[in-house]
């Protein structure tokens, strides 16, 4: 496209062909009035704030809808349109309430910006117009206020949902005399073909449309707050464009955003804990998405893995990583720092690498197979990693590589050592049992002593807890939980709970624990008691209000703690640690990762305590940056696999608001507790129809961070 050179208030310009005046002065820092434009929409000319004079034109026109001539002569600023300007004003804010003070948008209010530039006085014209009776219609959704009475009518909010996001939700009404703004018939928004995407609220110049209080959080950047599912995300998935791809049917570009940021997307389709989904602003009108199972279904259904092409992989530096643990935190920092250069080897004490992914989680909860799937891709891309490698002494290690990676997690269970009893022999711990029973289905030559006899009893309420005990039912024993936790305060997902219930786990919760009956040689039962209340004091003791001769005596063979985990390192690991067993930072945390032995580093569960997988990813991903920069690296581990439009059409959805959650299938109690079917995976996946029709019911909250500004009149030079 060629360039025109015209005048603006005598000052010489070039400016696109076919480009506006307004913009084109806006483009040269000259600043013209302008209420009803936007540069993301199209023009209409309405408000007439930015009318000019034209060398050659009879009458002043508005400058958003003239194209720019060659050789033309623009005049922005006269008497004239001064007074044009001030009186297309006054009628605006002639119904506009004044009350600037208690209006959210006060500080950002394009027409309050407007009135002080142009000076105009707010409520001259007021008492010349009769009050509306429209102002109560359609006012509110759970995500979108509208309040009627400060709508300018400019049109903004329309031209966004039908012109930008081609939805067609709202328009121009009528009724009697009065024009206003609203859904067809005026039905509330969520029963109409309204997506939430809430580009009329980005769009709208004064406090007409504004987000519901407490929307999004405010302690964040306003562009990360807009996306809450991936602001809580701590890997910070593409989520919205993940789902924008599986509802357009494309699995294997949805795959390929999930590892923009994660190699273990399919792993976390089974156990993340989905704190995207706590923060889902789909939540608000309904059900948030499931955004947890998508992962898996677009893992599983990706026929091409086009992920693998577009990745980046830079030369090879010469320099020699170890990373010590082969959990999430480790093979995620191992997957990085190979395709920045640097030759890498993992150490993992067991037989099988994926720490809590492999032997912390029972398989019916998540594959090893699969597991072992995306670990043979980081392998592929030439990460070294040894089964069966302890390592005694990482300071020893450190001598043969120019940085090493602590990542053993917190791979100890602990037991309560002041609960009577719990030295005897038939007393263990959860990470024990589902580290046996991972590694024994995988390698049956795996010994371990485990004396559990026919009914076992788990001290603990979380979702370790629920993982023996379902884990303890399809080994065939009677299982127990107790937990101080009572009812809907219990720690463990509900659901989780309930398929617990249903495969006849039984549950004592409210309960607190006196001792472990038996002798050294053999359990034979926990003595307990029912709380009505209890709290931990300031120093982590409990105090618990007992009810009255609630005491009882649960039968049982053997015990579990599923009560806590811990690092398990000594300082004969050749690190300065803490009265915890956690490596201490020299530092205090400003370090980056460092520890007490230079060129060695941390990350994951080891030094932030027992977390979820995508935590230990996230933490793998910032110490794989660090070590690189330590390495003389520049750190950048970000990359794009697949292109996505950044303003795409969304288009209407009939009751979009009203779509439901469509819940992932479990399989009854008898099946999946059966012989052949009890290791199987316990939730079904979904068909492609049932996935895109859930994908699209996502509110694309990212489709309102590209929408841009528009800048007052302090933002030019000339104004």
């Amino acid at each position: 496209m060629g360039k025109v050179s015209l005048f603006i208030d005598g000052t010489q310009i070039q400016a696109e062909e076919g480009m506006s005046v307004l913009d084109a002065a806006l483009a040269a820092d000259i600043y013209i009035p302008h209420l009803c434009s936007h540069p993301d929409l199209p023009a209409t000319g309405g408000c007439k704030m930015c009318v000019v004079e034209i060398d050659g034109v009879a009458k002043p026109v508005s400058s958003c809808v003239t194209e720019v001539k060659e050789g033309m002569r623009v005049t922005t600023k006269s008497e004239k349109l001064k007074q044009l300007r001030k009186i297309a004003l006054e009628l605006i804010m002639a119904g506009h309430p004044h009350d600037c003070t208690g209006c959210r948008a006060y500080g950002n209010c394009e027409l309050q910006a407007m009135w002080q530039y142009l000076g105009v006085l707010h409520a001259r014209m007021k008492d010349e117009f009769p009050e509306k009776t429209t102002l109560k219609i359609g006012t509110g959704s759970n995500v979108i206020i509208r309040e009627n009475d400060r709508c300018i009518q400019c049109g903004r909010c329309v031209r966004a949902c039908n012109d930008l996001r081609k939805v067609g939700a709202i328009d121009y009404q009528k009724k009697g005399l009065e024009t206003y703004i609203s859904t067809p018939e005026d039905l509330p928004l969520n029963q109409t073909g309204c997506r939430f995407c809430s580009a009329c609220v980005e769009v709208c110049p004064t406090g007409a449309l504004i987000d519901m209080e407490g929307l999004f959080r405010s302690d964040l950047p306003r562009e990360q707050a807009l996306v809450p599912c991936q602001a809580e995300c701590p890997a910070h998935i593409d989520i919205p464009a993940f789902m924008r791809f599986v509802a357009e049917g494309k699995y294997a570009e949805a795959h390929a955003v999930m590892h923009e940021k994660v190699p273990f997307p399919h792993a976390l389709g089974y156990v993340c804990n989905h704190r995207c989904e706590d923060g889902c602003k789909r939540g608000k009108l309904n059900e948030t998405m499931s955004i947890c199972s998508m992962k898996r279904f677009a893992a599983e259904h990706d026929e091409t893995e086009i992920w693998k092409e577009n990745g980046f992989q830079k030369p090879d530096t010469g320099k020699k990583v170890a990373v010590v643990g082969g959990g999430p935190c480790g093979l995620t920092a191992a997957y990085y720092l190979k395709k920045l250069g640097h030759d890498v080897t993992v150490y993992e004490k067991d037989p099988i690498a994926g720490g809590h992914m492999s032997k912390g989680m029972p398989e019916f909860r998540i594959p090893q197979a699969d597991v072992q799937r995306e670990i043979k891709a980081i392998e592929d891309i030439g990460v070294k990693i040894l089964v069966n490698a302890p390592v005694e002494n990482v300071a020893e290690l450190k001598k043969d590589y120019d940085a090493v990676l602590v990542t053993v997690g917190t791979s100890v269970g602990k037991k309560l050592s002041y609960l009577p009893g719990s030295d005897f022999r038939n007393v263990y711990t959860a990470v024990q049992l589902l580290k046996y029973n991972r590694i024994k289905l995988v390698d049956p030559s795996y010994e371990m002593e485990l004396d559990l006899g026919k009914t076992v009893s788990i001290i603990g309420g979380g979702n370790v807890s629920i993982d023996v005990a379902r884990t303890l039912r399809r080994m065939g024993c009677e299982v127990n939980i107790v937990c101080l936790e009572k009812g809907e305060k219990m720690l463990a997902d509900k659901q989780e709970i309930k398929e617990a219930r249903e495969e006849g786990v039984r549950f004592y919760d409210g309960h607190s624990n006196e001792a472990i009956e038996g002798t050294p040689d053999q359990v034979t039962g926990l003595r307990v008691h029912e709380v009505e209340s209890f709290y931990f004091d300031e120093n982590r003791n409990l105090v618990e209000n007992q009810i009255p001769d609630s005491t009882k005596v649960l039968p049982c063979d053997a015990i579990v703690f599923a009560s806590g985990q811990v690092t398990g390192l000594t300082a004969d690991f050749g690190l300065e640690l803490n009265r915890f067993g956690y490596p201490v930072d020299p530092a205090q945390g400003k370090s980056g990762f460092k520890t007490s032995v230079e060129g060695v580093f941390t990350a994951g569960d080891v030094i932030t305590g027992t977390k979820f997988v995508i935590d230990a990813i996230a933490g793998g991903r910032d110490a794989a940056s660090g070590i690189d920069i330590y390495l003389g690296g520049d750190g950048k581990i970000d990359e794009t696999l697949v292109e996505r439009s950044l303003n795409p059409e969304i288009g209407p959805v009939e009751k979009f608001g009203q779509l439901p959650r469509i819940p992932t299938e479990v399989p009854d109690p008898e099946t999946r507790m059966s012989e052949e079917h009890k290791w199987d995976k316990v939730d079904k996946n979904w068909t492609c129809e049932k996935a895109q029709c859930e994908a699209s019911r996502c509110l694309q909250c990212d489709l309102r961070v590209p929408i841009r500004k528009v800048e007052n009149f302090n933002a030019y030079s000339v104004r």
